[in-house]
């Protein structure tokens, strides 16, 4: 009886040796696996730390550069209004304007994409608290409508009965809706221009309503607009850094708003129709009534 208790034990031992070294394999992967991620999330950190430096940097000078094109358009401005000049001249002068005028627009284009870039890899440190997202929704719907109505877009909002209290950073979010809202605004607009496909009167709707999650309830915003829509293979690009269909965009402003948005604990996804329109959705957790 002893011998065979003894030969169980021994075969039990022995036929746990390939484990415990198929489980120290593992785990010596799982560790250098960490390792690496940590060494590039230092990096990247690094990365993201000096090109910011060097954004301030080029953003600064860029200013002053962009100042003294104004002051040199001014001066020209009241040249070409003196008397006693030639044809040749004030054809002269109308030439130098004209290239001021496309330095100037370069200029604030280029600082427009720095402050874009910024924005975007700068950190994003929240202060977060109990937050009525109707109220927030109402102010920026306040704030953008004047701006959509000189792009011929009718912005109105579908707010659910309860008012959801969620904790977020509502200046943060506020940026995050902006966004999209600039975006499907600027989609319509664009797509009117070019006479392309698009789902008729220009609407620009934010609904919210609520919704069961796993561990609770949580908030959900609809962003749709009634634009030219986008075919799956550019609808999975959108949130991608520098990817933009639109003419000087930056390709920042939908990142960068993913990123607030999952900084909250949330998630966006986007459903599109081409030649009709364009479904941003916005899913955050809700705290319980």
């Amino acid at each position: 009886m002893w011998f065979y208790l003894f030969l169980g034990v021994s075969l039990g031992v022995l036929g746990s040796i390939p484990l415990a070294g198929v489980w120290g394999r593992r785990t010596e992967r799982r560790v250098r696996q960490l390792e690496r991620r940590a060494r590039a999330a230092q990096r990247l950190a690094e990365l993201g730390t000096l090109t910011g430096g060097l954004a301030h940097e080029i953003k600064n000078p860029l200013s002053t550069v962009g100042l003294n094109v104004q002051l040199l358009q001014e001066d020209v401005q009241e040249l070409a209004g003196e008397t006693g000049l030639g044809a040749s001249q004030q054809d002269g002068l109308g030439r130098v304007q004209r290239r001021l005028g496309s330095l100037r627009r370069e200029t604030l284009r280029l600082r427009d994409i720095l402050e874009d870039f910024l924005r975007f890899a700068g950190r994003v440190e929240l202060a977060p608290k109990p937050t009525n997202i109707h109220e927030v929704i109402d102010e920026l719907a306040d704030f953008f409508e004047p701006q959509a109505r000189e792009a011929g877009v009718n912005l109105r909002t579908q707010l659910a009965a309860a008012e959801p209290v969620i904790s977020a950073d509502a200046p943060l979010l506020k940026q995050a809706l902006l966004n999209l809202l600039i975006n499907a605004s600027q989609a319509m607009a664009q797509a009117r221009e070019e006479g392309k496909p698009h789902g008729g009167a220009s609407e620009l709707i934010i609904r919210t309503e609520r919704g069961k999650a796993l561990g609770g309830e949580e908030l959900r915003i609809h962003i749709t607009d009634t634009g030219p829509g986008m075919p799956p293979e550019v609808a999975a690009k959108v949130f991608q850094p520098y990817f933009s269909t639109k003419r000087g965009g930056t390709g920042l402003g939908l990142p960068t708003s993913r990123r607030i948005i999952e900084e909250h604990g949330g998630q966006i996804n986007v459903h599109s129709d081409p030649g009709r329109g364009t479904d941003f959705t916005i899913t955050l957790p809700a705290q319980t009534s």
